[in-house]
């Protein structure tokens, strides 16, 4: 079919048979139908966004995992804490998340990641605190200026410029810089972790 072909076509077509209301209101419908359909636009849906999130934490505790326990095979035996002590898997969290870890806890009961909410946690050298109670003991890599719950209260890990490693909690203060191994019944080890650069 070439043009002029259409042409006879289209001049040839009549104009359907409607009454003059419907030619009246044709416009007004025209331009409601418009409105609508902007305005709705394209919208995702509402579960896409969580699915998004969901994988994503999904994602990131899998990978914890994987590298805890690949890591994990690799600890003596006869120190449980060792874990935490390893270089290259702290090296490997950091990577995963920059500038958001505040703390790795390990107690009988597993590790546990603790997350700062946005990518602003300084950079500096982590720091190791071992600490027991008698009954319990936790172990936790965190950097300086880091306030945590650790054997029921609030304990803040601090550095001092000496390299010093400084425990604070409610009821005792304690350092690595005194030779006192012992604060309020808690034995605490602490040094900083200076082989490992993030």
């Amino acid at each position: 079919m070439n043009d002029s072909d259409l042409e006879k076509r289209l001049k040839a077509a009549r104009v359907p048979a409607r009454d003059e209301d419907y030619w009246e209101s044709f416009p007004r419908l025209v331009l409601a139908q418009l409105r609508a359909g902007s305005a709705k636009g394209p919208v995702a849906p509402r579960w896409l966004p969580r699915l998004a999130w969901g994988n994503g934490i999904a994602f990131a505790c899998l990978m914890i995992g994987f590298a805890i326990g690949h890591w994990h095979g690799r600890v003596a035996k006869d120190d449980p804490y060792a874990l935490l002590q390893n270089g290259k898997l702290l090296r490997e969290v950091f990577t995963l998340f920059p500038n958001r870890v505040r703390a790795i806890v390990q107690d009988e009961h597993g590790v546990q990641l603790v997350l700062a909410d946005q990518q602003d946690m300084p950079v500096s050298t982590p720091i190791y605190v071992h600490i027991c109670d008698g009954k319990q003991c936790w172990s936790l890599v965190t950097f300086s200026g880091q306030e945590l719950e650790i054997a029921g209260q609030k304990v803040t890990i601090l550095s001092d410029a000496l390299g010093s490693v400084i425990v604070t909690g409610t009821r005792f203060a304690w350092s690595s810089g005194l030779p006192a191994g012992e604060s309020r019944g808690l034995k605490i080890e602490a040094r900083n972790l200076d082989s490992i650069t993030l």
